[in-house]
């Protein structure tokens, strides 16, 4: 957490294989929030900045050049970083809530689990370059693939990159997420999201506010 005249900023990253309900979640907790009085800054990987979200066309758009696996991993560095200094350390700085949709680990999970590159030098070049932020809590929603799948052919509008990906570098992906939380037990949150939305819901709420006792929205 960001500290400064007494305030402290809280940072929360929502985390989980596509289709799982993370952006739901993530709307859910900006809304009560907002409820509460409390306005949070609400952004995403990669994106949240101008240049960020150019950097998110080239990635995701279906329609562009393949890029190479360590040009994804280092355009979403890029991202990151930029995002990093223009928006999310100026709120933590100013006492606001951030909440954002994805962060460091999906660069982890996709490029280093789902791609097979080397997780250390990934998670060596965010620490470097990116002041070595970390979220206070990651929401992690857990889905079977097969059920993200079905989720993901109900959505309206096209599938970007990632999303087309087959169902087999999911898994790795899921399975990335997971050994990522058994090594950060205390940062990551993790939800099965194979239940209706109701259930998960309830049982964000109830394992948020264990996490963040002081949390307003809750």
């Amino acid at each position: 957490m960001a500290e400064r005249g007494g305030r402290r900023g809280v940072f929360v990253s929502f985390e989980g294989i596509d289709g799982c309900g993370k952006t739901t979640l993530l709307h859910h907790l900006r809304e009560r929030l907002e409820r509460s009085g409390t306005i949070p800054v609400v952004t995403r990987q990669p994106g949240g900045t101008i240049l960020g979200e150019a950097i998110r066309e080239l990635l995701l758009d279906p329609h562009r050049p393949r890029a190479h696996g360590w040009v994804e991993v280092l355009l979403y560095t890029a991202s990151r970083v930029q995002e990093v200094h223009e928006v999310i350390r100026p709120a933590l700085d100013a006492g606001r809530w951030v909440l954002s949709d994805r962060f460091a680990d999906a660069t982890t999970a996709y490029q280093g689990y789902g791609r097979g590159l080397e997780r250390d030098i990934i998670e060596l070049l965010h620490r470097r370059m990116a002041l070595d932020l970390e979220p206070d809590v990651t929401v992690l929603i857990d889905c079977d693939p097969e059920i993200a799948a079905v989720r993901l052919r109900k959505r309206s509008g096209p599938r970007d990159r990632l999303e087309r990906e087959v169902k087999t570098f999911h898994r790795r992906v899921r399975e990335g997420y997971l050994q990522l939380a058994a090594m950060h037990p205390k940062r990551f949150l993790v939800l099965d999201g194979n239940r209706d939305l109701a259930d998960v819901l309830a049982a964000f709420e109830r394992e948020l506010k264990l996490r963040l006792p002081g949390c307003p929205a809750l």
